[in-house]
Protein backbone atom coordinates (compact mmCIF):
# COMPACT_ATOMS: atom_id res chain seq x y z
CA UNK A 1 0.00 0.00 0.00
CA UNK A 2 1.46 3.36 -0.90
CA UNK A 3 2.47 6.30 1.45
CA UNK A 4 0.11 9.27 1.84
CA UNK A 5 3.31 11.35 0.05
CA UNK A 6 3.81 8.42 -2.87
CA UNK A 7 1.58 8.90 -5.77
CA UNK A 8 -1.15 5.98 -6.70
CA UNK A 9 -0.82 3.93 -9.51
CA UNK A 10 -1.84 5.97 -12.50
CA UNK A 11 -3.86 4.37 -15.96
CA UNK A 12 -5.28 4.91 -19.38
CA UNK A 13 -8.53 3.94 -20.36
CA UNK A 14 -10.26 4.53 -23.76
CA UNK A 15 -13.85 4.38 -24.54
CA UNK A 16 -15.28 3.92 -28.75
CA UNK A 17 -18.73 5.35 -29.09
CA UNK A 18 -20.36 5.39 -32.22
CA UNK A 19 -21.25 9.15 -33.37
CA UNK A 20 -24.71 9.74 -32.84
CA UNK A 21 -24.31 7.73 -29.36
CA UNK A 22 -21.13 9.69 -28.52
CA UNK A 23 -23.20 13.48 -29.56
CA UNK A 24 -26.45 12.46 -26.95
CA UNK A 25 -23.79 11.70 -24.14
CA UNK A 26 -21.52 14.27 -24.68
CA UNK A 27 -24.66 16.96 -24.64
CA UNK A 28 -24.51 20.92 -25.12
CA UNK A 29 -21.06 22.01 -24.60
CA UNK A 30 -20.03 18.47 -23.56
CA UNK A 31 -21.98 19.12 -20.14
CA UNK A 32 -22.40 15.65 -19.06
CA UNK A 33 -18.65 14.73 -19.26
CA UNK A 34 -18.16 17.85 -17.07
CA UNK A 35 -20.40 15.46 -14.86
CA UNK A 36 -18.57 12.31 -14.93
CA UNK A 37 -15.37 14.76 -14.17
CA UNK A 38 -17.24 16.20 -10.92
CA UNK A 39 -18.31 12.30 -10.15
CA UNK A 40 -14.54 11.52 -10.61
CA UNK A 41 -12.43 14.51 -9.91
CA UNK A 42 -9.09 13.21 -10.14
CA UNK A 43 -9.95 11.70 -14.08
CA UNK A 44 -9.09 13.31 -16.53
CA UNK A 45 -11.51 12.58 -19.44
CA UNK A 46 -10.28 14.22 -23.25
CA UNK A 47 -12.74 13.50 -26.12
CA UNK A 48 -11.58 13.37 -29.94
CA UNK A 49 -13.80 12.23 -32.74
CA UNK A 50 -15.45 9.01 -31.17
CA UNK A 51 -12.93 8.29 -28.71
CA UNK A 52 -12.81 8.98 -24.82
CA UNK A 53 -9.64 8.82 -23.05
CA UNK A 54 -9.74 8.36 -19.15
CA UNK A 55 -6.49 9.04 -17.21
CA UNK A 56 -5.90 9.02 -13.51
CA UNK A 57 -5.70 6.89 -10.68
CA UNK A 58 -6.45 2.97 -11.46
CA UNK A 59 -9.45 3.04 -9.38
CA UNK A 60 -11.30 6.34 -10.10
CA UNK A 61 -10.45 5.73 -13.90
CA UNK A 62 -12.72 2.33 -13.82
CA UNK A 63 -15.02 3.71 -11.97
CA UNK A 64 -15.69 6.44 -14.31
CA UNK A 65 -15.48 3.63 -17.36
CA UNK A 66 -17.85 1.99 -15.75
CA UNK A 67 -20.18 5.23 -15.49
CA UNK A 68 -19.83 5.94 -18.87
CA UNK A 69 -20.52 2.38 -20.18
CA UNK A 70 -23.56 2.86 -18.21
CA UNK A 71 -24.41 5.98 -19.71
CA UNK A 72 -23.59 5.64 -23.51
CA UNK A 73 -26.19 2.49 -23.06
CA UNK A 74 -28.62 4.54 -21.72
CA UNK A 75 -28.51 6.75 -24.44
CA UNK A 76 -28.36 3.89 -26.58
CA UNK A 77 -31.90 2.60 -25.36
CA UNK A 78 -33.57 5.74 -26.05
CA UNK A 79 -32.75 7.86 -23.08
CA UNK A 80 -32.10 10.89 -24.57
CA UNK A 81 -32.52 13.43 -22.02
CA UNK A 82 -29.72 12.49 -19.71
CA UNK A 83 -29.01 15.18 -16.51
CA UNK A 84 -27.24 15.53 -13.73
CA UNK A 85 -29.83 13.37 -11.52
CA UNK A 86 -29.11 10.22 -14.13
CA UNK A 87 -25.22 10.71 -13.75
CA UNK A 88 -25.44 11.53 -9.83
CA UNK A 89 -27.60 8.35 -9.40
CA UNK A 90 -25.31 6.09 -11.65
CA UNK A 91 -22.26 6.82 -10.00
CA UNK A 92 -23.99 5.95 -6.75
CA UNK A 93 -25.42 2.64 -7.99
CA UNK A 94 -22.21 1.59 -9.54
CA UNK A 95 -20.36 2.93 -6.09
CA UNK A 96 -22.97 0.91 -3.68
CA UNK A 97 -21.99 -2.30 -6.29
CA UNK A 98 -26.12 -2.61 -7.34
CA UNK A 99 -26.65 -5.65 -8.21
CA UNK A 100 -28.70 -4.10 -10.98
CA UNK A 101 -27.21 -2.21 -13.68
CA UNK A 102 -27.97 1.47 -13.76
CA UNK A 103 -28.82 1.54 -17.43
CA UNK A 104 -31.81 -1.52 -16.97
CA UNK A 105 -32.55 0.57 -13.39
CA UNK A 106 -33.26 3.95 -14.82
CA UNK A 107 -33.36 2.88 -19.12
CA UNK A 108 -36.92 1.71 -18.85
CA UNK A 109 -39.39 3.96 -19.89
CA UNK A 110 -43.35 4.27 -18.09
CA UNK A 111 -44.99 6.52 -20.76
CA UNK A 112 -43.70 8.46 -23.30
CA UNK A 113 -46.16 11.33 -24.87
CA UNK A 114 -44.91 14.40 -27.86
CA UNK A 115 -41.42 12.90 -27.42
CA UNK A 116 -40.74 13.01 -23.50
CA UNK A 117 -40.59 10.09 -21.93
CA UNK A 118 -41.32 9.61 -17.99
CA UNK A 119 -39.08 7.50 -16.43
CA UNK A 120 -37.51 6.54 -13.03
CA UNK A 121 -34.60 8.54 -12.00
CA UNK A 122 -33.03 7.57 -9.27
CA UNK A 123 -32.59 3.99 -7.74
CA UNK A 124 -35.60 5.10 -4.68
CA UNK A 125 -37.51 5.92 -7.87
CA UNK A 126 -36.62 2.20 -9.73
CA UNK A 127 -37.93 0.58 -6.40
CA UNK A 128 -41.22 2.76 -5.82
CA UNK A 129 -42.38 2.10 -9.54
CA UNK A 130 -41.52 -1.54 -9.15
CA UNK A 131 -43.62 -1.49 -5.86
CA UNK A 132 -46.43 0.02 -7.81
CA UNK A 133 -46.53 -2.59 -10.19
CA UNK A 134 -46.37 -5.52 -7.37
CA UNK A 135 -48.80 -4.39 -4.87
CA UNK A 136 -52.49 -2.99 -4.52
CA UNK A 137 -51.85 -0.11 -2.54
CA UNK A 138 -48.42 1.80 -2.30
CA UNK A 139 -47.81 4.63 0.31
CA UNK A 140 -45.49 7.06 -1.65
CA UNK A 141 -43.80 9.40 1.06
CA UNK A 142 -40.55 11.66 0.89
CA UNK A 143 -39.86 15.67 0.34
CA UNK A 144 -40.68 18.03 -1.99
CA UNK A 145 -39.16 17.27 -5.47
CA UNK A 146 -38.58 13.40 -5.67
CA UNK A 147 -41.57 12.67 -8.03
CA UNK A 148 -43.52 10.50 -6.00
CA UNK A 149 -47.09 12.14 -7.28
CA UNK A 150 -45.42 12.54 -10.88
CA UNK A 151 -44.20 8.91 -11.50
CA UNK A 152 -47.75 7.49 -9.16
CA UNK A 153 -49.66 9.87 -12.11
CA UNK A 154 -47.17 7.90 -15.39
CA UNK A 155 -48.31 4.84 -13.90
CA UNK A 156 -51.50 5.57 -14.13
CA UNK A 157 -51.64 6.77 -17.52
CA UNK A 158 -49.90 3.39 -18.77
CA UNK A 159 -52.51 1.20 -16.65
CA UNK A 160 -55.11 3.18 -18.33
CA UNK A 161 -53.39 2.75 -22.12
CA UNK A 162 -52.63 -1.07 -21.22
CA UNK A 163 -56.41 -1.23 -20.44
CA UNK A 164 -55.19 -2.12 -17.43
CA UNK A 165 -57.98 -0.28 -15.33
CA UNK A 166 -61.00 1.61 -16.91
CA UNK A 167 -60.63 5.01 -15.43
CA UNK A 168 -58.04 7.28 -13.61
CA UNK A 169 -59.01 9.06 -10.19
CA UNK A 170 -56.69 11.80 -8.51
CA UNK A 171 -57.51 13.22 -5.63
CA UNK A 172 -56.08 15.95 -2.48
CA UNK A 173 -57.48 16.79 0.44
CA UNK A 174 -58.33 20.90 0.15
CA UNK A 175 -56.31 22.19 3.19
CA UNK A 176 -54.98 25.27 3.19
CA UNK A 177 -50.97 26.05 3.37
CA UNK A 178 -51.24 29.31 4.86
CA UNK A 179 -54.06 30.57 3.01
CA UNK A 180 -58.36 30.92 3.17
CA UNK A 181 -59.90 28.57 0.72
CA UNK A 182 -63.02 30.58 1.66
CA UNK A 183 -62.01 34.14 0.87
CA UNK A 184 -60.72 32.55 -2.79
CA UNK A 185 -63.21 34.43 -5.56
CA UNK A 186 -65.65 32.57 -7.67
CA UNK A 187 -67.43 29.35 -7.70
CA UNK A 188 -66.92 26.24 -5.36
CA UNK A 189 -65.27 24.89 -8.72
CA UNK A 190 -62.95 27.97 -8.78
CA UNK A 191 -61.77 28.02 -5.47
CA UNK A 192 -60.98 24.07 -5.62
CA UNK A 193 -59.09 24.78 -8.78
CA UNK A 194 -55.88 25.76 -7.58
CA UNK A 195 -55.65 22.54 -5.29
CA UNK A 196 -56.14 20.16 -8.25
CA UNK A 197 -53.88 22.21 -10.51
CA UNK A 198 -50.92 20.51 -10.29
CA UNK A 199 -52.61 16.68 -11.09
CA UNK A 200 -54.22 18.71 -14.25
CA UNK A 201 -50.87 20.09 -15.06
CA UNK A 202 -49.30 16.57 -14.92
CA UNK A 203 -51.52 15.06 -17.06
CA UNK A 204 -51.44 17.34 -19.86
CA UNK A 205 -47.15 16.30 -19.86
CA UNK A 206 -48.39 13.27 -20.01
CA UNK A 207 -51.26 12.85 -22.39
CA UNK A 208 -51.86 14.70 -25.34
CA UNK A 209 -54.01 18.08 -24.32
CA UNK A 210 -56.58 18.19 -26.64
CA UNK A 211 -57.43 14.23 -25.52
CA UNK A 212 -57.53 14.79 -21.58
CA UNK A 213 -61.10 16.72 -21.48
CA UNK A 214 -62.73 14.59 -23.53
CA UNK A 215 -61.64 11.63 -21.05
CA UNK A 216 -62.75 13.79 -18.29
CA UNK A 217 -65.93 14.33 -20.35
CA UNK A 218 -66.86 10.45 -20.00
CA UNK A 219 -65.49 9.90 -16.51
CA UNK A 220 -62.44 7.98 -17.88
CA UNK A 221 -60.45 10.41 -16.15
CA UNK A 222 -61.35 12.42 -12.73
CA UNK A 223 -60.22 15.15 -10.79
CA UNK A 224 -61.71 15.51 -7.86
CA UNK A 225 -61.30 17.10 -4.15
CA UNK A 226 -60.91 14.46 -1.64
CA UNK A 227 -64.17 15.12 -0.20
CA UNK A 228 -65.96 13.77 -3.10
CA UNK A 229 -64.79 9.81 -2.90
CA UNK A 230 -66.79 9.50 0.38
CA UNK A 231 -69.67 6.86 -0.18
CA UNK A 232 -68.34 5.33 -3.29
CA UNK A 233 -66.88 1.91 -4.15
CA UNK A 234 -64.35 2.41 -7.03
CA UNK A 235 -63.77 -0.61 -9.06
CA UNK A 236 -61.64 -1.41 -12.31
CA UNK A 237 -59.36 2.40 -11.23
CA UNK A 238 -56.34 3.50 -10.67
CA UNK A 239 -56.47 5.77 -7.63
CA UNK A 240 -54.09 8.35 -6.56
CA UNK A 241 -54.27 10.73 -3.46
CA UNK A 242 -51.85 13.53 -3.50
CA UNK A 243 -50.67 15.56 -0.32
CA UNK A 244 -51.58 12.90 2.26
CA UNK A 245 -49.98 14.36 4.69
CA UNK A 246 -53.40 16.78 4.79
CA UNK A 247 -55.43 14.12 5.81
CA UNK A 248 -56.94 13.65 9.03
CA UNK A 249 -56.95 9.76 10.29
CA UNK A 250 -60.57 9.46 9.27
CA UNK A 251 -60.04 10.95 5.96
CA UNK A 252 -57.21 8.17 5.40
CA UNK A 253 -59.47 5.22 6.70
CA UNK A 254 -62.58 7.12 4.33
CA UNK A 255 -60.29 7.00 1.50
CA UNK A 256 -58.46 3.53 1.75
CA UNK A 257 -61.48 1.72 2.33
CA UNK A 258 -63.62 2.90 -1.40
CA UNK A 259 -60.74 0.37 -2.57
CA UNK A 260 -62.86 -1.95 -5.19
CA UNK A 261 -62.24 -4.96 -7.01
CA UNK A 262 -59.78 -4.96 -9.85
CA UNK A 263 -58.52 -1.27 -8.36
CA UNK A 264 -55.04 -0.06 -7.27
CA UNK A 265 -53.84 2.93 -4.93
CA UNK A 266 -51.40 4.93 -4.66
CA UNK A 267 -51.06 7.54 -1.70
CA UNK A 268 -48.70 10.10 -2.03
CA UNK A 269 -47.08 12.81 1.13
CA UNK A 270 -44.59 14.88 2.64
CA UNK A 271 -44.50 14.43 6.31
CA UNK A 272 -42.61 17.51 6.95
CA UNK A 273 -45.20 19.74 5.00
CA UNK A 274 -48.45 18.94 7.13
CA UNK A 275 -50.86 22.27 6.80
CA UNK A 276 -53.54 20.42 9.10
CA UNK A 277 -54.74 23.42 11.45
CA UNK A 278 -54.89 20.83 14.07
CA UNK A 279 -54.25 17.30 14.95
CA UNK A 280 -52.72 14.22 14.10
CA UNK A 281 -52.14 13.58 10.40
CA UNK A 282 -53.54 10.38 8.84
CA UNK A 283 -50.54 10.23 6.74
CA UNK A 284 -48.58 9.57 10.27
CA UNK A 285 -50.55 7.22 11.55
CA UNK A 286 -51.47 4.68 8.89
CA UNK A 287 -47.80 2.96 8.34
CA UNK A 288 -48.35 2.06 12.51
CA UNK A 289 -51.91 0.66 11.18
CA UNK A 290 -51.39 -1.44 8.27
CA UNK A 291 -47.46 -1.50 7.95
CA UNK A 292 -47.86 -5.69 8.49
CA UNK A 293 -50.53 -6.34 5.65
CA UNK A 294 -49.85 -7.97 3.15
CA UNK A 295 -50.14 -6.33 -0.75
CA UNK A 296 -49.77 -2.82 1.27
CA UNK A 297 -46.29 -1.41 0.58
CA UNK A 298 -44.67 1.53 2.23
CA UNK A 299 -41.96 3.40 -0.25
CA UNK A 300 -39.61 5.97 1.43
CA UNK A 301 -37.92 8.31 -0.68
CA UNK A 302 -35.08 10.59 0.69
CA UNK A 303 -33.18 13.80 -0.69
CA UNK A 304 -31.29 11.52 -2.82
CA UNK A 305 -34.21 10.98 -5.39
CA UNK A 306 -34.88 14.62 -5.50
CA UNK A 307 -35.11 15.46 -9.58
CA UNK A 308 -35.49 19.18 -9.46
CA UNK A 309 -32.97 21.76 -8.90
CA UNK A 310 -29.51 20.20 -7.06
CA UNK A 311 -30.46 23.12 -4.41
CA UNK A 312 -33.94 21.14 -3.61
CA UNK A 313 -31.78 18.45 -2.00
CA UNK A 314 -29.69 20.25 -0.15
CA UNK A 315 -32.98 22.54 0.99
CA UNK A 316 -34.38 19.37 2.22
CA UNK A 317 -31.28 17.94 4.04
CA UNK A 318 -30.88 21.14 5.74
CA UNK A 319 -34.29 21.32 6.59
CA UNK A 320 -34.26 17.68 7.99
CA UNK A 321 -31.42 18.57 9.72
CA UNK A 322 -33.19 21.82 11.91
CA UNK A 323 -36.45 19.82 12.41
CA UNK A 324 -34.36 17.22 14.18
CA UNK A 325 -32.37 19.88 16.64
CA UNK A 326 -35.74 21.21 17.59
CA UNK A 327 -37.38 17.89 18.27
CA UNK A 328 -34.21 17.16 20.79
CA UNK A 329 -34.56 20.69 22.05
CA UNK A 330 -38.08 19.82 22.75
CA UNK A 331 -37.71 17.09 24.36
CA UNK A 332 -34.53 17.77 26.54
CA UNK A 333 -36.74 20.84 27.92
CA UNK A 334 -40.26 18.70 28.75
CA UNK A 335 -37.24 16.27 30.73
CA UNK A 336 -36.22 19.19 32.40
CA UNK A 337 -39.98 20.02 33.29
CA UNK A 338 -40.60 16.60 34.52
CA UNK A 339 -37.08 17.02 36.73
CA UNK A 340 -38.22 19.63 38.67
CA UNK A 341 -42.13 18.61 38.89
Amino acid sequence: MPRPDENPITSDAVIHVDGLAMVRLLGPQDRLVTLVEKQYPAVSIHVRGNQITLQGPNTDVEAARRLIDELVEMVRNGNDDLTEIEVTASARMLDAGSTLSPSAALGEPIVSSRGKTVRPKTLGQKKYVDAIDENTIVFGIGPAGTGKTYLAMAKAVQALQRKEVNRIILTRPAVEAGERLGYLPGSLTDKIDPYLRPLFDALNEMLDPEIVPKLMATGTIEVAPLAYMRGRTLNDSFIVLDEAQNTTPEQMKMFLTRLGFGSRMVVTGDITQIDLPMGTSGLQVVRGVLDSIEDIHFATLTSEDVVRHTLVGQIVDAYTKYDQIQLANRNSAAARRGERA
